[in-house]
């Protein structure tokens, strides 16, 4: 969506409480570029491993690829956002795995935090707080003078309820995945089952959302004054 479009889509308008989330989760996504920054240290690790089984090459592989993305980005002064997350997490993983030296552990922490990930935007979906509806709310115009307008809608509460459930069920898959292999110490295939369960499963959630606010028709009535 381009700049002009945003300035000529006027939410007092919108027909539907989808229409107006659509709009504001449109630039949310990030690029391949990201996708792509984020596998690479992990598919370096894997094919270290497989070669090597020495679990400190492997590391020392994955690092230096993120290290490289890293330079590459500052090289072409763009953002280091997504590289910077794949670097931090090279870096976690790493210190898992040498400090018990089995390679499957590179990959617990991943497990840990899609795990908690499960339970938080579960729990916020039962407490009336749904995760998504502070993504909507940060692309509201007014967010910086009311950043929780959005909660004050009870069907803009509703919709995003419903949208944070999807990507409950996208953090709970990867673990209900990923924690058997950890457990069977395949290396190989929780390598494969990252990068598929990464962006790839991401778009599929974004996808099932997509059509969640596209067959949606919740009313709007815009949220009640403060």
């Amino acid at each position: 969506m381009t700049g002009s479009d945003e300035k000529l889509f006027d939410e007092e308008r919108a027909a539907t409480v989808e229409e107006i989330i659509r709009h504001r989760l449109s630039a949310a996504l990030g690029g391949w570029r990201g996708s792509v920054e984020t596998a690479l240290p992990t598919i370096a690790f894997v094919v270290a491993w497989t070669i090597t089984q020495n679990v400190r090459q492997s590391v020392g592989s994955a690092m230096v690829v993120a290290l490289l993305l890293a330079m590459a980005r500052v090289a072409q002064r763009q953002s280091l956002q997504y590289v910077f997350s794949a670097v931090v997490a090279t870096a976690i993983a790493a210190f898992f795995a040498l400090r018990s030296g089995r390679a499957q552990d590179a990959f617990l922490p991943g497990i840990l935090v899609n795990g908690a990930y499960a339970v938080a935007t579960f729990a916020s979906v039962l407490a009336k707080w749904p995760f998504l509806g502070f993504l909507v709310g940060a692309g509201d115009p007014d967010a910086k003078t009311d950043p929780l307008r959005w909660r004050r809608d009870p069907s803009m509460v509703a919709v995003c309820g419903r949208l944070t459930l999807v990507m409950t069920a996208m953090f709970l898959l990867r673990v209900l995945i990923m924690y058997p292999l950890y457990l069977a110490g395949n290396v190989a295939a929780l390598g494969t089952a990252k990068i598929v369960l990464g962006w790839p499963l991401w778009a599929g959630a974004v996808a099932v959302m997509g059509a969640m606010l596209v067959r949606g028709e919740t009313p709007h009535g815009g949220a009640p004054p403060p």
